[in-house]
């Protein structure tokens, strides 16, 4: 049996830290058993996905040094590797689920669907569906299906009984059939959910082995039933330990800056990106912290892996990172840097905003200094525009954070408008966002323009700068910021 293994990334955003840790691990099984290591991307979610998202993930991917042998962007036997140019192929098969009657026609509305749940919880049962519309008449289906009724297709789980998961890294895992939902498998605009997409994908693509978080174990019963229904022989699964903030929850960009080009572009070097992610999961023969790729995947042995939660310690990613840079020859950390940020293409972005600025040579790296710092130095008071205060400075930034999230193309344009509409959204002048910001991200009262300059940082870079100033202004608690994003929403679209 020749080894495949995939990781399959959604567009939907900056590209994770996550799928670099499981893109890693499946790497290095695959390549230490002579197999293929494949990408796929998940892209059937319509209104949250974007091409320019899936560029960033796979230029992110390759930028880490970890290759694949068939993706989206070289091809390969069994594409295409984008869902959603599958779509037909999904269909066939939730089509074959019902014809074998392990699926079935839901025509309830949202309003029922809320309600339904409402009773479950009231009753202290599960809130999942309650498979009412499976007990439809084949005649009542008909009808309701030629008078064009919205509807969905939906997974027939077993009422009883249990499903005993092996996996080789956890042992045998039971979940009861009576907790698990009716999982839909195709939505009303005829594209499928994950669940469907995945298995179809890993079954038609010849996966073997799937590696991936454990916060997809609890979606492996309905996986499983549904290889059991199309009669497939299922992949081996192994659930990795999800990366943990310091406080062992999952990591999140609140509390840990998670976008692989963040890494990038603070001066992170690959080889101590991937060296550091390994041994968030990883124990290497002899118990060594600094290793390369190559000698990773030479003595892979998944039993090796690790279960307990692995805690993204930044100041351990700065110690390996100075490690793999020690190992460099002059010549060879001349070159990192000037691929960094010390060549013509990156300073001809600055020369611009310090041109009519500078007296002397000697005041270019006074005045943009903050453009190579990993961090900046920002006092609270600085950010609080006269007449305003910490909490409502704290709040509005946040709101910006937000805003930035949603500029995928981050040019001066882009950035201009995402401060008019927060400003709209608190009332305050675009002169007081402005010196909250500008501190925030550049640590200076005085900067080259704003727009410009945050266009040069990058939307990562200067959104995690932000998030620092935020916890440094006022910490926000989880009630406080579900309430303030209530508002940000419910007035931005306002």
């Amino acid at each position: 049996m020749t080894v495949r293994v995939r990781i399959a990334p959604s567009p939907t955003g900056s590209p994770h830290v996550g799928t670099a840790y499981i893109a890693l691990f499946n790497y290095c099984f695959a390549k230490s058993q002579g197999g293929s290591f494949i990408v796929r991307i998940e892209d059937t979610d319509q209104e949250r996905s974007d091409p320019k998202y899936e560029q960033m993930i796979m230029d992110a991917l390759r930028w880490t040094g970890l290759s694949w042998d068939e993706g989206p962007d070289i091809g390969g036997p069994h594409g295409p590797y984008r869902q959603s140019e599958r779509t037909s192929i999904y269909r066939q098969h939730a089509e074959t689920l019902l014809a074998k009657g392990h699926a079935y026609h839901c025509f309830c509305t949202p309003d029922t669907l809320q309600a339904i749940r409402a009773v479950r919880f009231s009753q202290g049962l599960s809130t999942g569906y309650d498979g009412r519309c499976a007990r439809l008449t084949a005649e009542e289906v008909l009808r309701r299906l030629r008078e064009g009724e919205d509807h969905i297709i939906r997974m027939l789980v077993p009422e009883q009984g249990a499903c005993v998961i092996h996996d080789p890294l956890r042992g045998e895992v039971t979940f009861d059939y009576s907790v698990i939902d009716h999982q839909v498998l195709l939505k009303s605009d005829g594209f499928p959910t994950y669940h469907l997409a995945n298995v179809v994908d890993d079954h038609l693509m010849g996966i073997t082995h799937v590696i991936r978080g454990e916060e997809w174990l609890p979606s492996l019963p309905k996986h499983l039933l549904l290889y059991q229904y199309f009669e497939w022989d299922a992949p081996v699964v192994y659930h990795l330990p999800l990366l943990r903030n310091e406080d062992k929850s999952k990591l999140s960009k609140r509390k840990n800056p998670t976008s692989i080009l963040y890494y990038r572009d603070l001066g992170i070097i690959p080889e101590a990106l991937l060296n550091f992610l390994g041994l968030m999961a990883y124990s290497m023969p002899g118990e060594r912290e600094v290793f390369q790729l190559e000698e990773m995947v030479a003595g892979f042995d998944i039993k090796r892996m690790s279960l307990s939660g692995p805690v993204f310690d930044l100041q351990k990613l700065s110690w390996v990172n100075q490690q793999h840079l020690a190992q460099l020859t002059a010549d060879e950390l001349m070159k990192r840097l000037i691929d960094w940020k010390l060549n013509p293409e990156y300073m001809a972005q600055l020369m611009p905003m310090v041109a009519k600025r500078m007296h002397r040579l000697g005041d270019f790296m006074e005045l943009c200094d903050f453009v190579f710092y990993s961090d900046v130095k920002v006092e609270a008071e600085d950010m609080v525009p006269k007449n305003r205060d910490q909490d409502g400075t704290r709040d509005m930034l946040q709101m910006f954070v937000w805003e930035l999230e949603k500029v995928i193309d981050f040019h001066e344009e882009a950035i201009e408008q995402a401060f008019k509409t927060v400003a709209q959204i608190e009332n305050w002048s675009l002169r007081e966002i402005t010196q909250a910001v500008r501190i925030a991200v550049t640590g200076k009262v005085v900067a080259p323009p704003l727009f410009g300059v945050m266009a040069v940082i990058g939307s990562d870079v200067c959104r995690n700068r932000l998030m620092h100033a935020i916890q440094l202004l006022a910490p926000l608690g989880k009630k406080k910021l579900a309430k303030l994003q209530e508002h940000y929403e419910k007035n931005r679209i306002s």
